[in-house]
C-alpha cells in the first residue's frame, strides 16, 4: 500500500523511472541471447541494446547507493542516542565535574531569581498593602497612647484615693 502511494507523488517519479529501466534491463537480458545467436544484425539494433545496458548500470548504481543509504538511516534511527557520547580527554575531566557542578548551582540560583521575576508584577499591589498595613499601625499607635495617658490618669487617682 505504501509503495502505491508513494509512486503516485512527484518524489518518487525518479524511482519509478528506475523501476522501469530495471525491467526494460529484465526484457533485455530476456531478449539478449536471441540477438547474440543472430548471425547479422543492424549495428543499430546493437547500439541501442549498449545504451539501454548503460542506462540500466546507472540505474543499478543509483539504486544501491540509495539502499545503502536506507540501510545507514535504519542504523541511525534504531541505535539510541543515549548510547552516545562525547570523547572528553581525561585533562579537561575535572573542568567538566566543575562545570556541571556550577550548572547545577545556577540552575538552583535561576528559579529563585525566576520566582523574584514573577513576584515583580505583584510589587503594586504588595504596596497598597503595606500603606494600608502602616496607616492601621499609626491609628493603633495612636489607640495605644490614649490608652497609656487614660491609665496613667486612673492611676494617680488610684494613688488619690487611697492616700486619702
Amino acid at each position: 500500500t505504501l509503495d502505491l502511494t508513494c509512486r503516485r507523488t512527484p518524489g518518487f517519479a525518479k524511482f519509478s523511472e528506475m523501476e522501469e529501466m530495471v525491467n526494460m534491463e529484465a526484457e533485455i537480458n530476456e531478449v539478449e541471447p536471441f540477438l547474440l545467436s543472430v548471425p547479422t544484425g543492424s549495428k543499430l539494433q546493437f547500439y541501442f541494446t549498449g545504451k539501454k545496458c548503460e542506462i540500466l548500470q546507472d540505474m543499478n548504481r543509483h539504486l544501491e547507493a540509495i539502499l545503502k543509504e536506507k540501510r545507514d538511516l535504519k542504523k541511525r534511527l534504531i541505535k539510541h542516542r543515549c548510547q552516545e557520547s562525547l570523547s572528553i580527554e581525561a585533562t579537561f575531566h575535572k573542568s567538566i565535574v566543575e562545570l556541571l557542578t556550577e550548572a547545577v548551582t545556577f540552575i538552583e540560583k535561576l528559579e529563585s531569581h525566576l520566582q523574584s521575576v514573577r513576584s515583580i508584577s505583584q510589587i503594586p499591589h504588595m504596596m497598597n498593602n503595606m500603606g494600608t498595613t502602616l496607616s492601621e499601625a499609626e491609628l493603633l499607635m495612636i489607640e495605644l497612647e490614649e490608652l497609656t495617658e487614660q491609665i496613667l490618669i486612673w492611676e494617680a487617682l488610684q494613688k488619690e484615693l487611697y492616700s486619702n
